[in-house]
């Protein structure tokens, strides 16, 4: 495994995330796929023993599930202080006022929540999941400042918005000296490239780490262009992504294709590999429910694409407008 701090902080993270919202109870929630505590086990021992040291969940994943068996798994196989738990707040976790959002009341509900379902004192990345709109910007980020001094949480992290958006947070956080975020998980892969334009770029500029989120586009870079997939069928959001563009989604899947023909390894290794080549990429987060999902990603990481390969992966893309957003 390889390690990276977490853009300008101290924070080291490996530079593959296991995201897990794969593993919650089934059933319970949206995530139809997700995998119970027995089926998710082999996927923790198998992180852990890779040197993988980062585990993102959220607290809707499985409405709670997911972190209880993160945490769980998290216990059974390595000590505490030997990872990071990354999970996420803001989507609604029932009909409560406290329930969903980024207003005072909604953070300290929901950390102390959170904490109880990974069965730990602190958080190590503590993430908006989306934006807030009803909420004033000050009073998300004085409650998120509060929660850091508290001890509840170490670092903070954003997700998904624009990045004027994203300026204007950590400009709050600046003008009244409250905790900063350390991280922006994007979603950024082959098929959607638009945060290249602004986030990036302040990324990189402010030491803000990217852990991009749906680095494979739900699969669609792992297999023949159109191949039917059963998770899309189960995964109402992600079925409604990459639909702007087919032409050059089709011709970018073909040139993944071409290139793992080449290389002979699996395209969902070349889809990962090109992460790497990106400076503001700090680790991406792959979701694995078979055995193959794990090792290819592993294996990525010592898959380094040349020049030449990048540049065929990326001519084919058209701009397009950014999906993702709340």
């Amino acid at each position: 495994m390889r390690y990276t701090t977490l853009g300008a902080s101290g924070l080291r993270i490996s530079r593959l995330i296991l995201g897990c919202m794969s593993y919650g109870e089934p059933g319970r929630g949206a995530h139809g796929w997700s995998l119970g505590l027995d089926d998710s086990r082999p996927f923790f021992r198998a992180a852990v023993e890779a040197g993988i040291t980062v585990f993102d969940t959220a607290n809707v994943y499985s409405l709670g599930s997911s972190e209880e068996i993160t945490g769980q798994l998290i216990r059974e196989f390595t000590r505490r202080d030997q990872v990071v738990i990354a999970t996420k707040l803001g989507m609604p976790m029932g009909e409560g006022p406290n329930d969903a959002g980024l207003s005072r009341g909604a953070i300290m509900t929901q950390v102390d929540d959170s904490l109880r379902r990974l069965g730990t004192d602190y958080i190590d990345l503590y993430q908006i999941h989306r934006l807030d709109h009803r909420t004033p910007v000050e009073e998300t980020m004085q409650a998120l400042h509060d929660v850091v001094a508290s001890g509840k949480v170490r670092y903070l992290g954003a997700s998904s918005m624009h990045a004027w958006q994203f300026a204007k947070m950590q400009y709050t956080a600046d003008l009244h000296g409250w905790t900063r975020f350390v991280s922006m998980q994007d979603q950024y892969n082959l098929l959607m490239r638009e945060e290249e334009r602004e986030m990036h770029p302040f990324c990189v500029d402010q030491g803000i780490g990217v852990i991009p989120w749906s680095p494979l586009a739900r699969g669609r870079l792992t297999r023949e262009y159109g191949a039917p997939s059963p998770r899309l069928e189960l995964d109402a959001t992600g079925a409604n992504l990459y639909r702007q563009d087919e032409e050059s989604d089709r011709a970018i899947a073909a040139a993944v294709g071409e290139i793992a023909a080449e290389r002979g390894v699996s395209r969902a290794r070349v889809a990962l590999a090109w992460h790497f080549a990106k400076p503001a990429v700090s680790a991406p987060i792959i979701g694995a429910t078979k055995p193959e999902h794990l090792q290819d990603a592993i294996a990525a990481l010592e898959l380094e694409l040349t020049a030449d390969e990048v540049a065929r992966l990326e001519a084919p893309y058209r701009p397009r407008n950014p999906e993702g957003f709340a």
